[in-house]
């Protein structure tokens, strides 16, 4: 009897009753922890684009696409946060009057969030 494509590389079948199972694990997942924006953009992909979440989670592709989403969120989010914060001048206050500065600050690291979620994290 010729092996099935599922045989050849490398698959196994449990016989349960007079039918044969495939056994199917997922491959390994390994590398670097996956922060905020990852986690957010694994929930959006699991909950919005299922198949695009289970061809990256059977491929043992999605830990290293998380964490590349997670450096882009990242490194927009600082950049964002900065070209904020000089553009309005916010660190002048800091000193004069530090609760605006927080006022100010926590204003500008919302508008980032925003703008991190609208063209990476919800894509």
């Amino acid at each position: 009897m010729e092996k099935s494509l599922f045989e050849q590389m490398g698959g196994t079948y449990t016989q349960v009753g007079d039918y044969l199972i495939p056994n199917l694990r997922l491959p390994e997942q390994q590398g670097q922890p996956i922060g905020v924006w990852g986690q957010r953009h694994a929930r959006y992909l699991k909950q919005h684009h299922k198949i695009i979440y289970m061809n990256l989670l059977t491929s043992g592709k999605l830990n290293d696409y998380l964490v590349d989403i997670e450096n882009q969120a990242e490194n927009m989010f600082l950049q964002i946060v900065k070209q904020l914060t000089e553009s309005e001048h916010i660190t002048e206050e800091k000193e004069r009057n530090p609760m605006l500065w927080y006022s100010q600050l926590n204003n500008i690291r919302e508008r980032a969030t925003e703008i991190v979620n609208a063209e990476i994290i919800y894509v």
